[in-house]
């Protein structure tokens, strides 16, 4: 990456910032060629908190519109969620979630975290996975943040199609389109009645 100057590197942090917020001050040390204290100071300057308030923020935010889950349903930290449109998580990958002699995460958790992404961004009470086509592109490390990122394709009377994609940093790591389906909550005890 080519070195700016102050206002250049300023303006383009803040940039950065809008579009990846989860980016951590080493991150953009690294990006930019300067050090953690100046990407500190350049934030402080543009009024841009720090990466734990950012992601606090977006949190407490998106989690007030939760509709078809349960705060305690959504694996990993739900960061931002327009229902019907788009939504994005967070989860560090943690050693119980690693495979013993590999040292990466174990799919179901990074399934887990792209369902429950999925399923939050239908607009009912309740929605039933109907389908998935997965992709896994890489392993994920211990240690490493994964943001998933969702968007409602199309949807047709109760039917969503959504996709969802996992990033590390931004390389993407697992990739994946749902069939959800919206269900009132009667809807679902008539069809266990029958």
């Amino acid at each position: 990456m080519v070195r700016y100057d102050k206002d250049e590197r300023r303006r383009i942090l803040g940039e950065e910032l809008t579009r990846h917020p989860f980016f951590t001050d080493e991150e953009l040390a690294k990006r930019f060629k300067v050090s953690v204290s100046t990407i500190r100071l350049d934030r402080g300057v543009l009024g841009i908190p720090e990466v734990r308030e950012r992601t606090r923020a977006f949190a407490q935010e998106a989690y007030s519109t939760l509709k078809s889950l349960d705060d305690q349903e959504v694996i990993g930290e739900l960061q931002e969620l327009v229902i019907g449109e788009s939504a994005c998580s967070t989860m560090v990958v943690e050693e119980s979630m690693v495979l013993t002699k590999a040292r990466v995460a174990r799919g179901h958790y990074l399934f887990a975290q792209a369902n429950s992404l999925a399923i939050a961004l239908v607009d009912a009470p309740m929605a039933l996975t109907g389908s998935v086509e997965l992709k896994f592109i890489r392993p994920v490390q211990l240690g490493e943040l994964v943001v998933a990122e969702g968007r409602v394709a199309k949807r047709k009377g109760d039917k969503y199609w959504v996709n969802v994609v996992l990033m590390v940093n931004t390389e993407v790591v697992l990739r994946g389109s749902w069939v959800l389906f919206a269900k009132d909550r009667e809807d679902v005890w008539e069809t266990e009645m029958e």
